[in-house]
């Protein structure tokens, strides 16, 4: 199952008969809170999922946005409607991030046919609907480990032997900002990519050949293993997704920045890096 769909597609399944279950995960880092805007209109059936609790465990020494308790996770999912044999599309504004953080969470858990709806809810043209569902109880039983999971000894190793890539803004990368984390910089011998080259002006992602040709310049192509972070994995996980359609496995380390920065102990590069 290709890992993104796109408006017209979705439009087409909704009709069918087999239509999947809709996941609102609309989010921004430092924004009003997804909800409001869920509440005020939703793509008809999507249930709306709280990325900060719900995708997401406590901020701490894991990071700020660390793994949730997957127990709770499932609980969440089920009572989306989310089932192990029926599709899943998950949507956010049109940032995408949010969107592959569950996309991702889904398929670490085991669930196999979810699908993330490429430029969100700002490329759909179907009718949206406030009424709030209610959907009948999913099945879906998490089983963790479907997909690679990094912590930071194997980010660390990873950008030694492998290929790590840091999705944040370049000049977070470079250490010549750091409006969140304890100090600036990156993980030593990681690669700067930052995510927003994964899309082009209408949001979307790039053409699978054109993401193929950007991590192929960046070295995925003769790395043995390909790994990603960011500041707290969240816009790591559309790199990962953006991978993904390109035909490259990658890993997620979730903790990102937040958790690496926070240890003292561990080291630290800055400037524009080499490899």
């Amino acid at each position: 199952m290709n890992a993104i769909i796109t408006a017209a597609e979705l439009a087409g399944e909704l009709t069918g008969d087999r239509p999947p279950v809709l996941l609102d995960v609309r989010y921004q880092l430092g924004g009003p809170h997804g909800l409001a805007a869920y509440e005020a209109g939703h793509i008809p059936g999507a249930v709306y999922v709280d990325l900060e609790a719900e995708l997401a465990g406590p901020p701490g020494s894991g990071g700020r946005h660390p793994l949730p308790d997957v127990e709770a996770f499932g609980a969440v999912m089920r009572r989306a409607g989310v089932r192990h044999d029926t599709p899943v599309v998950v949507y956010d504004g049109g940032q995408g991030w949010a969107a592959a953080r569950a996309w991702w969470m889904l398929r670490w858990t085991g669930h196999p046919g979810v699908r993330v709806l490429d430029g969100g809810l700002a490329v759909w043209e179907g009718p949206v609907e406030a009424e709030v569902p209610a959907p009948a109880t999913g099945d879906f039983q998490p089983v963790p480990g479907a997909v690679p999971l990094l912590d930071a000894d194997g980010a660390a190793e990873l950008a030694r032997t492998g290929l790590l890539l840091d999705a944040r803004a370049g000049e977070r990368y470079r250490g010549e900002v750091e409006p969140i984390d304890r100090i600036a910089g990156h993980i030593p011998g990681a690669v700067s990519a930052p995510t927003m080259e994964n899309v082009g002006p209408d949001g979307r992602l790039l053409p699978a050949s054109e993401l193929a040709a950007r991590f192929k310049s960046l070295g995925a192509e003769e790395a043995p293993a390909v790994g990603v972070y960011c500041g707290s994995g969240v816009s790591a996980a559309q790199q990962v997704l953006a991978l993904e359609v390109a035909g490259i496995p990658a890993a997620l380390y979730v903790g990102s920045w937040s958790e690496w920065s926070a240890d003292e102990s561990r080291p630290v590069a800055s400037g524009a890096g080499s490899r």
